[in-house]
C-alpha cells in the first residue's frame, strides 16, 4: 500500500508533537503510581525497550484495559482453541488490563504494555515481536503504529470497532493523520451501522469497513454459576435482598452511599455488593462504607457476606458477572457522570435486572436496544437511579420480565464472534509452521 500525499509531513508534525511532550510521559506515570505502584513498574516496555531475545512471530491483539480485554476473550479463547500453535502477544496500556489477561490465559499468551506512540518505540515493538497479524480492540487508533504496520506489510484488522460521535469530534484537530492511518487497515469490523457510518467519516474507505456486530453479545456466562450462587446463599444464611453497584467512578461513590441509605430505610436488612471500576478505589470505598456506620465486608478478606455485613466489597479482578448473579438487582456505573457507561449486557446475560444513569454515550447502541426490549431501566440523575432500584426491588415480576427480555437480547445478538473468525481467518499463521516476517525495516 502506498504513502498517500501529505503523509509524511503530518508524520513527522504529529511525532515531533508527540516527542515534545514525552517528558510528560513521566510525569504521568509517577503521579498515576502514587495511586496504583504498578505503574512505577515495566517502564521499559512502555518505550518498548526489552532484554530479552526476540521470540517466533506472533499474532498480536491490543485491548487497552479491562473492558476491552473481556470483550476480547470470546475471539481468544476460540482462537486458542482451534490454533494452540499460534503464539500470542496481548497488550494492554493499564495495570488493571495486565492483571485480567493473566486471570484470563495466565502463561497461554504473553503481556506486554503498548509502548507510546513514537517512531522509534513502534518500531521496536513491532520488530521485536514480528507480528504477523494484528488485531486491535474497539477505538485504539495510534497512527505511528498503523503506519509502522502497513509498511511490514502486516495486515491491521480494528475489531469490534466502535466511535461515538463525541469520540469522532474529538479527533477534529488529527482527523487529516488519523484518516490516512486508518486507510493503512484492511478492515474495520464496526459493531453497529452508526459506528461504520462515523468510521467513514473519520477516514475510512466504505469497501474498508464491515458491521459485523458487537462482540460483548458473546459473553460466556461463568462456569460453576450455580455452584456460586450456593455459597453466597449459604454464607448469608438467611435470606435478604441485595442490589449490586458495579463499575463505579470516585464521583459516583457518594451517590452509591446515599442511594444505599434511602434503600435501607424500606430494606432495613438490604446488602450492597460494591464493585468499584478501578482497584485503587477498593480501600477507599470500605472507608466511605465504613464512615456511614454501615458494617463491611470484603471479598479478599473474608470470601462470602456475612450475615451482619451492610456492605460487601467485591476487591477482585474477574467474578464481577458471578456476583452480578448474586443480586436482585444492578446499578451499572460510568454512568452518572460523562465517563459514557459500562458492560450493560453481563448482568443481562446472567439474569439480573440492570439500572444506569443518562451518560451511555460508550454504549448508545446496546442501550437502546434493552431500553426498547424493557431490559433497562434509566435514571436521569442519582436520584432517578435510587428510585428505578426502589421500584425493581419491590416489584418481583417486573424483575423478572426484565430478566427474561435482557436474556432473549443477549441471545438475538449472539454471532458477532463467529462473524469474527470467518473475518480473521486468511490472515491467521499458516498451521504448523512459523510464519516469516516480511523482509523490510522500521528505522529505530
Amino acid at each position: 500500500m502506498r504513502k498517500e500525499p501529505g503523509e509524511g509531513a503530518l508524520r513527522a508534525l504529529y511525532s515531533f508533537a508527540l516527542y515534545l511532550l514525552s517528558p510528560f510521559t513521566l510525569y504521568h506515570l509517577i503521579s498515576r503510581g502514587f495511586r496504583v505502584h504498578e505503574y512505577f513498574r515495566r517502564w521499559d516496555e512502555r518505550y518498548a525497550t526489552y532484554g530479552r531475545q526476540p521470540g517466533r512471530p506472533c499474532v498480536w491483539l491490543h485491548a487497552v484495559s479491562v473492558g476491552e480485554v473481556n470483550a476480547a476473550a470470546p475471539l481468544v479463547n476460540a482462537l486458542l482453541k482451534q490454533r494452540p500453535d499460534i503464539r500470542w502477544v496481548i497488550t494492554t496500556i493499564t495495570p488493571t488490563g495486565s492483571d485480567r489477561v493473566r486471570a484470563l490465559w495466565g502463561e497461554r499468551v504473553e503481556h506486554v504494555y503498548l509502548p507510546y506512540d513514537l517512531p522509534g518505540s513502534t518500531a521496536r515493538f513491532l520488530q521485536h515481536f514480528r507480528p504477523s497479524l494484528a488485531l486491535i480492540m474497539e477505538t485504539e487508533l495510534w497512527p505511528n503504529m498503523l503506519f509502522g504496520c502497513r509498511d511490514l506489510r502486516i495486515p491491521v484488522y480494528i475489531l469490534n470497532a466502535r466511535l461515538s460521535a463525541r469520540s469522532l469530534r474529538g479527533y477534529r484537530l488529527l482527523r487529516p493523520l488519523i484518516g490516512r492511518a486508518l486507510r493503512t487497515v484492511k478492515c474495520v469490523a464496526a459493531q453497529s451501522a452508526a459506528d461504520a457510518r462515523r468510521f467513514q467519516k473519520l477516514g475510512a474507505r466504505a469497501d474498508q469497513v464491515r458491521v459485523l456486530g458487537n462482540l460483548k453479545y458473546d459473553v460466556a456466562v461463568p462456569d460453576g454459576l450455580d455452584e456460586f450462587k450456593r455459597a453466597f446463599a449459604a454464607a448469608l444464611g438467611t435470606p435478604r435482598p441485595a442490589w449490586l453497584a458495579a463499575s463505579t467512578h470516585e464521583g459516583e461513590e457518594a451517590d452509591v452511599v446515599a442511594i444505599h441509605r434511602r434503600l435501607r430505610t424500606r430494606w432495613p436488612d438490604l446488602l450492597l455488593l460494591w464493585a468499584p471500576r478501578h482497584p485503587e478505589r477498593f480501600a477507599r470505598v470500605q472507608a466511605l462504607a465504613g464512615d456511614a456506620g454501615w458494617r463491611v465486608g470484603t471479598r479478599t478478606r473474608g470470601t462470602w457476606p456475612q450475615p451482619a455485613d451492610d456492605v460487601f466489597v467485591i476487591d477482585t479482578l474477574g467474578e464481577l458477572m458471578a456476583f452480578y448473579a448474586c443480586a436482585d438487582v444492578a446499578f451499572v456505573g460510568g454512568s452518572l457522570q460523562a465517563i459514557g457507561g459500562h458492560n450493560l449486557l453481563e448482568p443481562a446475560a446472567v439474569g439480573t435486572p440492570a439500572v444506569t444513569g443518562p451518560h451511555l454515550h460508550n454504549f448508545a447502541e446496546i442501550s437502546r436496544r434493552m431500553d426498547e426490549a424493557g431490559a433497562l431501566r434509566i435514571g436521569a440523575d442519582a436520584d432517578g437511579v435510587a428510585a428505578a432500584l426502589e421500584a425493581l426491588l419491590a416489584d418481583r415480576e417486573a424483575r423478572g420480565a426484565m430478566a427474561i427480555a435482557g436474556g432473549a437480547l443477549v441471545d438475538q445478538g449472539r454471532g458477532a464472534l463467529e462473524r469474527t473468525l470467518g473475518l480473521v481467518a486468511d490472515d491467521l499463521p499458516a498451521a504448523a509452521s512459523a510464519p516469516a516476517f516480511p523482509d523490510a525495516t522500521l528505522a529505530v
